[in-house]
């Protein structure tokens, strides 16, 4: 049997409610529906006893962060299960949200990750969130003796692997013949709490990528590319405003293109260089992604955040205006991140 068409995914369940209105853009372009701002923090690593580790969980939902995110690696020194991971931080509080971002489609079977994201969603009272990428660090392949295929083969995978997932969440046995896999009559259980689906995040540099995340996600994660043949050093350089400008593009218009309203995309991006002044004390997080950057770089690219703390709140501002993202990572310094997000979560 030919694959269905994707399902086309709700808004985002848990987020608030976009309000009405338009923010300014650049010329030519679509009017962008105005999100209340969102925050998400890195889990702490375990590099700490668990209890300490769950204390810590449990300040970043105290300090209004609206969910906590983790990401999916091998090498590196990468200690953490993501889902693992995640049904702990769940249990360990009461709101706040778990974020996978992302997991790696080449690790993990798309049934094998709906069973256990289904049922964390229903554990967790509906308060799981799905990032789904196809994978760009070569080592964690190599080391677990996978094949690094060709960006299009995996970035083909990743498609077929996210209409299948929301397929699953579905109320019909699926049927599925693609290319990399075939379910035959599966229905997809338990049914979750957030309906149709728990968000789906699909994020990435490439264009390839990005139209794809138009076309089938809730949430847009507009990231560098990250790829073998990329200096990842390169990354802010490479997030500067008309690139950065271009990669909203591209996943609007393949939303419009897939008969979808591009207003109803929620854009999520990182600072990779944070600075920002609290009280006289400079709170600093930066990714090694920006080191050696030129500064006048730094100060131009939409990933990066220096100043005061009204300084900061104004520059999200006016990123949320130009581009409408307004999902945010700030780095790893809960210190750095923590007066930006007293100011402007839910706003």
């Amino acid at each position: 049997m030919p694959p269905a068409q994707p399902l086309a995914p709700a808004a985002v369940p848990a987020a608030p409610a976009p309000r009405t209105g338009s923010s300014a853009v650049p010329a030519g372009a679509a009017p962008v529906r105005v999100r209340p701002f969102r925050f998400t923090a890195a889990m702490p690593g375990l590099d700490r006893p668990a209890a300490r580790w769950r204390d810590e969980i449990r300040r970043i939902e105290d300090l209004g962060f609206d969910s906590v995110s983790v990401s999916d690696h091998f090498t590196g020194g990468w200690a953490m299960d993501p889902l693992v991971a995640m049904t702990v931080a769940a249990e360990a509080t009461t709101r706040l949200r778990v974020l996978g971002m992302v997991f790696c489609n080449d690790f993990r079977h798309p049934v094998l990750l709906h069973k256990a994201l289904a049922n964390l969603d229903v554990f967790s009272g509906g308060r799981v969130e799905i990032g789904l990428g196809a994978g760009w660090l070569r080592d964690d392949h190599d080391a677990a003796g996978l094949p690094f295929d060709p960006p299009a083969v995996r970035v083909g995978r990743l498609a077929e692997s996210i209409e299948i997932l929301l397929r699953l969440f579905g109320d019909r046995p699926v049927d599925f013949t693609g290319r990399h896999y075939r379910i035959s009559g599966l229905l997809g259980l338990p049914e979750p709490v957030q309906r149709p689906h728990p968000p789906l995040l699909v994020g990435g540099g490439s264009r390839r990528v990005l139209e794809l995340a138009g076309r089938c996600a809730d949430i847009v994660g507009i990231n560098p590319r990250l790829a073998p043949d990329v200096d990842p050093l390169a990354a802010v350089a490479e997030m500067s405003p008309e690139r950065f400008a271009r990669k909203v593009a591209w996943a609007r218009d393949a939303a419009t293109a897939a008969g979808r309203n591009p207003a109803d995309l929620e854009f999520q991006s990182r600072m990779f260089d944070v600075r920002v002044v609290h009280r006289g004390v400079a709170h600093r997080a930066s990714s090694s992604h920006a080191r050696g950057v030129d500064p006048a770089a730094l100060a131009n690219s939409p990933a990066v955040l220096h100043g005061s703390v009204d300084e900061c709140v104004d520059k999200l501002l006016a990123l949320r205006d130009r581009y409408g993202v307004s999902y945010l990572h700030l780095g790893g310094n809960l210190d750095a991140a923590a007066p930006i997000v007293a100011r402007l979560a839910g706003r």
